[in-house]
């Protein structure tokens, strides 16, 4: 096992924004109006999106000034006049959640912006500060993911997934978040701070007609047809469990699915790293495996963009290999 003591003081930093980023969101969650989701009315999930990448990139700035951060943001739309609105909600709801209660208008878009840098870099951080955006404004899941690449490999993951109890069926609201760095294993915390966290481990199932698929609850994600051809090959009975966000991921490391199909459905379509490289240490720290629909590692070593591979496919390892060669089998992505 590698020495994992470097990245210590990462983790913490990490831990702590993402808990920030995650109480900041479930407070614009809880003002969301009943059918904003059918009034195609985004601004929560704007306030709360720009509000966690603030919170989130203000933590990594003070602690790590030197690292660039790949997220998904900008403040350049959020400055326009006919935005002002949005604006001053996303001060306010920083100032609530932060440290800097006296944070104007023009600090917490510099912030926001630290989060610009889009070209690769030997060590950088990458964010979803937001990831599941309809998952959030229907009161489903959703997930802070934030994750340290250096030298093109993922080494440290914190992973809030504010809607997702800490077991199965749970109902305490607290949220849970996950941490993973490289070498030293998966654990889940209680989205409050202060409870011990737990070693989380994905499933022993090797029976393949008895796996538990999870993926996207958005067919513009992933080729739903395409998973039902896959689990009637494997003679797969139950029906795959739809969720929103990196949850996905969580879902199968602590053992609660078996696998996470996100199938490619266009040849030209390009996943983005900021919606993987969290989750993907999260899964292989807790034994499971990530690779493409081909069986390629991810590559994190292109900029924002996993140009080197395409689809992802996350499994507990051991069925691994059996969904690989039925996706060749069946033609996918061929």
């Amino acid at each position: 096992m590698r020495d994992t003591a470097s990245y210590s003081s990462e983790i913490e930093i990490a831990l702590a924004a993402v808990r920030e980023a995650g109480r900041l969101c479930r407070e614009v969650q809880a003002r969301i109006e009943p059918g904003t989701l059918e009034k195609a009315d985004r601004s929560p999930v704007t306030v709360a999106d720009y509000g966690s990448q603030a919170l989130v990139c203000r933590a990594l700035g003070d602690a790590f000034p030197d690292d660039p951060i790949i997220a998904e943001e900008d403040s350049a739309s959020l400055r326009d006049p006919e935005n002002a609105a949005i604006l001053d909600g996303v001060v306010a709801h920083v100032r609530a959640a932060g440290p800097d209660p006296d944070a104007d208008a023009g600090t917490v878009c510099r912030w926001i912006d630290r989060g610009n840098a889009t070209d690769y870099s030997d060590r950088f951080w990458t964010l979803d500060p937001i990831d599941g955006t309809k998952g959030f404004l229907r009161g489903g899941q959703y997930a802070v993911a934030l994750a340290l690449v250096v030298g093109g490999r993922v080494r440290a993951a914190a992973l809030c997934c504010p809607n997702l109890e800490g077991t199965p069926g749970g109902s305490t609201g607290e949220g849970t978040v996950f941490t993973a760095v490289d070498g030293a294993g998966t654990l889940q915390y209680p989205m409050p701070d202060g409870a011990a966290p737990r070693p989380v481990r994905v499933s022993p199932e090797t029976d393949t007609t008895r796996i538990r698929f999870c993926e996207s609850v958005e067919a513009a994600h992933s080729s739903h047809d395409d998973a039902a051809r896959i689990a009637g090959a494997l003679g797969i009975t139950a029906p795959g469990v739809r969720l929103d966000s990196q949850a996905k991921y969580a879902v199968v490391a602590r053992g609660e699915a078996d696998a996470y199909l996100r199938l490619p459905r266009t040849a030209a379509y390009v996943e983005k790293i900021w919606d993987h490289a969290a989750g993907s240490l999260v899964i292989t720290e807790a034994g499971g495996r990530v690779s493409d629909i081909h069986g390629r590692d991810l590559d994190f070593g292109h900029g924002h963009l996993l140009s080197g591979n395409s689809g992802v496919i996350v499994s507990n390892g051991r069925l691994h290999d059996t969904i690989l060669d039925t996706i060749r089998s069946l033609g996918i992505g061929a």
